[in-house]
């Protein structure tokens, strides 16, 4: 017997496939995606073609800029963008991490002057076996898993 899962296509919108396991919920979170009226089909811990997990996220009407797939990229650095337009896919793209993340994150570093001044945060990308931030103003690095989004 063979079983087959049928999600439901959109007409038009984005499909972010390629998230690491445990990170869907977080982006969801981030961009705010369910304080929206779009629909929102997520799966977690879906199976991959080679035997890892990963979550994917379809949400309708809604298109990443530049700006958000580079944000995008802090939770999922291979993750794939399908914009869908009369259920189509009309691009494809992978996201790609900048060199630097302006006012998106708060540095875990409670003695930071980013904490006490109107600046914006700074954090550029170190990557080399895990993804590290370096807080412009500190000068301290911190892996991704350590940080508080900004409200």
């Amino acid at each position: 017997m063979q079983k087959k899962l049928q999600v439901e296509a959109i007409e038009q919108g984005s499909v972010i496939d390629h998230i690491p396991a445990q990170q869907g919920v977080k982006i969801l979170k981030f961009f705010k995606f369910t304080q929206t009226k779009e629909k929102i089909t997520i799966g977690l811990n879906l199976a991959t073609h080679n035997g890892e997990s990963k979550d994917l996220i379809k949400i309708e009407n809604t298109f990443f800029n530049d700006q958000q797939a580079n944000q995008l990229a802090l939770f999922a650095p291979n993750a794939t963008i399908n914009q869908i337009k009369d259920f189509k896919v009309v691009n494809k793209f992978q996201v790609q991490l900048p060199s630097s993340f302006i006012g998106v994150l708060a540095c875990p570093n409670s003695n930071c002057i980013s904490h006490n001044e109107p600046v914006q945060t700074r954090f550029y990308v170190h990557q080399k076996n895990t993804l590290k931030l370096k807080c412009h103003y500190c000068e301290k690095s911190f892996e991704r898993g350590t940080f508080d989004e900004l409200d």
